[in-house]
């Protein structure tokens, strides 16, 4: 029995549909807090478990007869360590034989403020003696991507990371790098550093943004305080604003660029690259 946490985000559901062609339905377990929203997953086969954060007890139930889970990092930023931690217990009581955890690329040495909860994940994990995989993610493609609409409209590209590159892919691409790292033999103490194969700089992107949309799209380099309050004014939470600006800041610091090629040596194929990514939004 595999276990997904957070089956219904973005990411969980491309996970579940990629491990659908490696495995039987009846072996994939969608652990969610809403299981009316899980309504598609259960109709592919999928068991549907109820599980909550904020109700530990709950995981026991989700995990039972768990021999692998994959820990999708929870999107509730400054709550994410606490939560981990819940699922990190159960899986443990539960004697899994594999606990796979999406991470961040290069987490133990990262200069970006949101490596810091999964520092404190992947300690706690070691800690826990439950086997573990490390599954860790670099961008995704679409942190960009989905603001091109914006930035056509406004003919700007706005941001704080300088000539930094990111080594970014797309969702899918991180999708099956999770499942290879779930259901391949040997992997328990492996760590994965997983980016996309070519990099780019926020003025490339901008660039390819032009070539493929027509339109002159500048990249406007602002100081991290600037390029937050850009981002407060198209109507972002402090949080976020905080979180990309950040964020960004780190790209500049080589935070999100790394050209190991883990990521298409463990799905076998390319990443995606930008101006396909770049084609779907435009």
């Amino acid at each position: 029995m595999i276990i997904v946490t957070g089956a219904t985000g973005q990411l969980g559901h491309l996970v579940i549909k990629a491990l659908l062609k490696k495995v039987p339905a009846s072996s994939i377990v969608a652990a969610v807090r809403n299981v009316e929203k899980a309504k598609d997953l259960a109709a592919l086969g999928v068991q549907v478990r109820y599980a909550d954060y904020n109700q530990p007890a709950s995981w026991d139930d989700a995990l039972k007869g768990a021999a692998k889970v994959l820990l999708i990092s929870s999107s509730e930023i400054g709550q994410r360590a606490k939560q981990h931690r819940v699922v990190i217990d159960a899986a443990k009581r539960a004697s899994v034989k594999l606990l796979a955890y999406t991470s961040i690329l290069h987490a133990d040495t990262s200069p970006l403020a949101l490596a810091a909860e999964h520092k404190e994940t992947e300690a706690y994990i070691r800690a826990s003696g439950v086997p573990f995989v490390l599954l860790r993610h670099g961008w995704y493609t679409e942190n960009y991507t989905a603001g091109i609409p914006g930035v056509l409209a406004q003919g700007t590209l706005y941001g704080c990371a300088g000539n930094g590159r990111i080594a970014s892919a797309t969702r899918a691409d991180y999708a099956e790098a999770d499942v290879a790292g779930l259901t391949s033999d040997h992997q328990a103490g492996k760590v994965y550093e997983l980016a996309g194969d070519s990099a780019y700089t926020l003025a490339e992107l901008a660039a390819e943004i032009s070539r493929q949309s027509g339109k002159n799209i500048a990249y406007v380099n602002l100081p991290e305080a600037e390029y937050k309050n850009v981002l407060l004014k198209v109507g972002l939470p402090e949080v976020f604003a905080s979180l990309l600006s950040d964020s960004d800041t780190g790209v500049s610091k080589s935070g999100l660029f790394d050209d190991g090629h883990q990521l298409s040596k463990l799905i076998g194929r390319p990443t995606t690259p930008l101006s396909i990514a770049v084609s779907a939004t435009i």
